[in-house]
């Protein structure tokens, strides 16, 4: 039997990555994130790890390049602002193909924002935020036993596909306590990384990691090369949960702490007689199109529910394709949506398709 410890978000992150067999870490503090800077402090130099904090974000992501570069397991965090300042270097590390996980703990923005929850970084995320035509595996645990076991999933995706992953989660999760159930042992995956600066020895060639192709036919291969990856990404790793779909009128969807407010939604309308379900994504990016299309005849509308403007109901739209109408209620700037603001708008909504 594994361990059960009560932690907080942003600790379990930390242990999970260490259980994964990361032993590198570089960081810039910012709330509300910070309590996994604290943990990977203390626990790294105990355990033969590399702990860094950085003179900068942009600092950070480039030590992640250079780790990432010699093949070996490499975690960054921060939270909304700080990523921003890491994109050139995000952009860098998919140009050169390197497996590496970063965390986002997303606050309110737009600029220095505040530091209550949000999820406004939803685009960032999933659409590529520095230059290039680039993806991450984007994954949204909605618990922390799911900040646990989808750390420990990250890291062998991004050695599985030579990519890097990010964990979005948002100051909730972050901050949060629960129980988490810890295995005995991690499934760690290996694979042979014969691209690695890990020194040879003069017994091959030099390796050479870049992000730089200054023949445009060169570099246009490449990115078809990172397309292929990514559609076969899309086909391989979707990941959602259907939750009471069968005969819903309405189903939601939501992601991340969200979620779990639909779901006392979903309580609160059943004992109104009335049926709604839940998509709830897993992977943003791929975006689980694969469950819409197991439930799209069931209902007669969608409603996308976000800590922002609306910024996965785009995904959602373009999904749906017209097929049912798509409705949106959202909070921003660190507010919540509650059960009463989205039981309001499933109200509207069921009056529009009597």
């Amino acid at each position: 039997m594994g361990q059960k410890l009560l932690m907080k978000g942003n600790e379990v992150i930390a242990e999970a990555a260490i259980r994964a067999g990361c032993r590198h870490y570089f960081g810039y503090p910012i709330t509300p994130q910070t309590e996994l800077m604290h943990y990977m402090a203390k626990k790294m130099p105990k355990i033969g790890g590399v702990f860094i904090q950085a003179e900068s974000e942009v600092a950070a992501i480039n030590m992640v390049y250079g780790a990432a570069s010699t093949g070996k397991r490499v975690l960054t965090s921060s939270s909304s602002p700080g990523i921003s300042l890491k994109q050139e270097g995000i952009s860098y590390i998919a140009g050169a193909q390197l497996p590496a996980v970063i965390v986002n703990i997303m606050r309110g923005g737009p600029g220095l924002g505040g530091i209550q929850p949000s999820q406004s970084d939803y685009f960032q995320a999933t659409k590529g935020g520095g230059h290039g035509d680039y993806h991450m595996v984007v994954l949204a645990p909605a618990s922390i036993q799911e900040l646990y076991e989808l750390t420990v999933d990250a890291f062998n995706i991004s050695d599985r596909y030579r990519i890097m992953t990010m964990i979005l989660g948002d100051g909730i999760l972050g901050q949060m306590m629960e129980v988490v159930n810890f295995r005995d042992e991690e499934i760690i995956e290996h694979y042979d990384k014969p691209w690695a600066t890990n020194g040879h020895n003069n017994e091959r060639e030099h390796n050479m990691v870049t992000s730089i192709h200054l023949d445009p036919a060169v570099l246009e291969q490449w990115n078809i090369g990172l397309q292929n990856k990514y559609k076969l990404i899309s086909e391989k790793e979707q990941r959602y949960e259907l939750y009471n779909c069968e005969d819903a009128e309405i189903i939601l969807v939501a992601y991340g702490t969200v979620s779990r407010v639909c779901k006392g939604v979903i309580k609160e309308a059943a004992e109104q007689g009335i049926k709604l379900g839940l998509i709830r994504p897993i992977t943003l990016f791929p975006f689980p199109v694969d469950a819409f299309e197991k439930v799209i005849d069931v209902p007669k509308a969608f409603l996308t529910v976000e800590m922002s403007s609306g910024q996965m109901l785009e995904d959602v739209r373009l999904t749906i394709n017209g097929r049912k109408p798509v409705y949106f209620t959202g909070r921003m700037g660190g507010m919540i949506p509650t059960v009463n603001n989205i039981m309001t708008k499933v109200m509207e909504i069921k009056e529009k398709h009597r």
